[in-house]
């Protein structure tokens, strides 16, 4: 049975929404010199869990396509989990995929690759209304820098993909 996170990455593993520029991809929130900031932390939660993957919900999927998003992740880590994207442009209107609240996005994933445990790490609320209990919500401008979303994210994961013990 597979066990996915369900990854964005503006305001959840780096501070505030990101833009293009010339220059390249930079964050919105001031003071950010580098991008993923918080990339060593969901590392070091993951840590435990070797059985999950990541799905990238990232809008950055659909905007450099899939594999620059993934390589865009600093750590292997992280990089080596990534097995797919919610944007697959295969399996969607393009133009209806777009204007999909994030929710159904990753709900709509979820059921076309029959993944029943799942959770959501994202700074998106909109479409979760029927799956609040598998959104670990972030703070566009604080992300994964929030050590009460860390505490969320941790409890998150052991209630969910925490090995039975064997009695």
């Amino acid at each position: 049975m597979r066990q996915v996170i369900f990854l964005d990455y503006d305001g959840v593993l780096h501070r505030g929404d990101t833009y293009v520029t010339p220059n390249g991809v930079v964050s919105s929130a001031p003071g950010i010199i580098e991008l993923f900031e918080f990339a060593s932390v969901l590392l070091e939660m993951l840590a435990p869990y070797p059985k999950i993957e990541l799905v990238l919900s990232t809008d950055w999927c659909f905007k450099f396509g899939f594999a620059r998003a993934r390589d865009a992740l600093p750590l292997d880590g992280l990089r080596m989990r990534v097995t797919g994207a919610t944007y697959e442009p295969e399996c969607e209107d393009v133009a209806a995929w777009q204007d999909r609240q994030r929710g159904l996005q990753i709900a709509g994933f979820a059921r076309r690759h029959k993944i029943a445990d799942w959770l959501a790490v994202d700074d998106r609320r909109d479409g979760f209304h029927d799956y609040f209990d598998r959104l670990v919500h972030c703070q566009t401008d604080v992300g994964l820098g929030d050590r009460a979303v860390v505490e969320v994210l941790r409890s998150r994961l052991a209630e969910r993909f925490s090995e039975a013990p064997l009695f």
